[in-house]
């Protein structure tokens, strides 16, 4: 029986905190949340904390905006409630992906507001070339040309004085064959804009994104918390925007648990990283258990779509040998699936026989789900940091699902009793 310790359930994943609770031998603490009709939270603590060790768990899933509020007003409760410490423990940590640097608009595609809703049979494209622009055509030439020439002139505008305008048009003489030419080089150029846009004016300036990373960290250190702890935090970075101490557990020695213990053969599979800013995790498993590894290249382009709307297109390249062998996709995020959904194409076509997606944190946003189902992905294998049942409900053995909670809950019980955790960092559930 673990004393003066209460464990706090965000409303999140509480099925997470029950296991957790579980494993420790104590209940959950008294914590009631709700909402009210405009949509502010309200949280009621049930449980004396008073110099206690509190501890608040809380995943960046789901509504993560309100569940961060909600977090941070629990938070600020505990200490004002005179608890001696607060933890905040967050498996899925929240904004991960906005550190201090702008956030590049051309990785993870942002929400969209869609019309009409994809139907049960919605196509999806795997494919990792982006269309070839199209080729400045001029069989029809004559015809732009006899077009142009229909249009009114436009005004001549100068500073220049009457003198310098006369030696000028002396010099280089007015021609329509001149003026016809410049014209349908704007028209080309304007070719790339659909109709109704705007063209852009560099005016110098580049635009400012809001900086997420050193505001979270910010709100979570002002509302009260004295500890964070998360796992495979997507840009490790983060945890110098604390004051307080971080512990960034690691998913990696259960990831490798798993292939050791489930994948045949594994030794003559390959670890393959989906993109370049994985490959330093990728090859620490690869590595580690004497694996071959493969790097998947990927290039984003921007494109215009409509208006100021811009979209994103990846070019996709395999750089190691996969054929005849199982390939073995490593990530620590996965939210709308396209990326993996993608390599895992290509892995198959350059002949590999079976293609696992093994990652952390499965999010599984919008239409992530109807893609792995319509993709070349063999299996996906997530841990629980964020809840599943929905999703395996619908992948159903497609998916398996790998549980955390012994790993958090060794790591509470250690910072309670004021142990190293350290050791959670090398041999994970093993």
């Amino acid at each position: 029986m673990v004393r003066n310790l209460v464990v706090f359930s965000g409303s999140s994943h509480p099925e997470l905190v029950e296991s957790i609770c579980g494993i420790l031998g104590i209940q959950p603490g008294g914590l009631a949340t709700a909402k009210f009709s405009n949509g502010e939270t309200s949280v009621s603590i049930k449980d004396s904390v008073r110099e206690k060790d509190v501890y608040v768990i809380q995943s960046g899933c789901g509504h993560v905006n309100d569940n961060f509020i909600e977090l941070l007003i629990t938070i600020s409760a505990c200490k004002t409630a005179s608890a001696r410490r607060v933890t905040a423990v967050m498996p899925l940590f929240p904004y991960s992906r906005q550190p201090d640097v702008p956030y590049n608009k051309l990785g993870a595609p942002l929400a969209k507001n869609v019309s009409t809703p994809r139907t049960e049979h919605a196509n999806y494209t795997f494919e990792s070339i982006p269309p070839s622009p199209r080729s400045h055509s001029t069989h029809n030439l004559s015809s732009t040309i006899h077009g142009l020439a229909s249009m009114p002139a436009p005004p001549l505008m100068s500073t220049l004085t009457g003198n310098d305008l006369a030696v000028q048009q002396r010099q280089q003489p007015y021609s329509i064959e001149r003026d016809l030419e410049k014209r349908l080089r704007l028209k080309e150029a304007s070719a790339w804009h659909p109709q109704g846009s705007t063209t852009e004016i560099n005016t110098g300036y580049k635009e400012w994104v809001a900086q997420s990373g050193t505001l979270v960290a910010d709100l979570l250190t002002c509302a009260g918390a004295d500890h964070i702890i998360t796992m495979d935090l997507h840009d490790p970075q983060f945890q110098g925007f604390f004051d307080i101490p971080v512990d960034n557990l690691y998913g990696r020695p259960l990831l490798q648990h798993y292939i050791t213990s489930s994948i045949p053969n594994y030794h003559e599979a390959v670890i393959v990283s989906p993109d370049a800013g994985g490959a330093k995790r990728a090859t620490a498993i690869a590595d580690s258990l004497g694996m071959d590894f493969a790097l998947i290249h990927k290039e984003r382009r921007t494109m215009r779509s409509s208006g100021n709307n811009h979209h994103s297109t990846a070019t996709m390249m395999l750089v190691g040998d996969v054929k005849d062998r199982v390939a073995l996709l490593i990530d620590d995020l996965v939210d709308t699936s396209n990326t993996i959904t993608r390599a895992a194409k290509i892995l198959k076509d350059r002949g590999a026989t079976k293609v696992f997606a093994i990652i952390t944190h499965g999010i599984f946003s919008g239409d992530a789900i109807q893609r792995i189902q319509a993709s070349a992905l063999d299996k996906v294998i997530t841990t629980n940091s964020a809840p599943q049942l929905e999703h395996k409900l619908a992948l159903g053995s497609k998916l398996e699902i790998l549980d955390i909670s012994r790993i958090f809950a060794e790591a509470i019980r250690r910072i309670h009793n004021g142990e190293s955790v350290s050791m959670l960092f090398d041999i994970g559930t093993s």
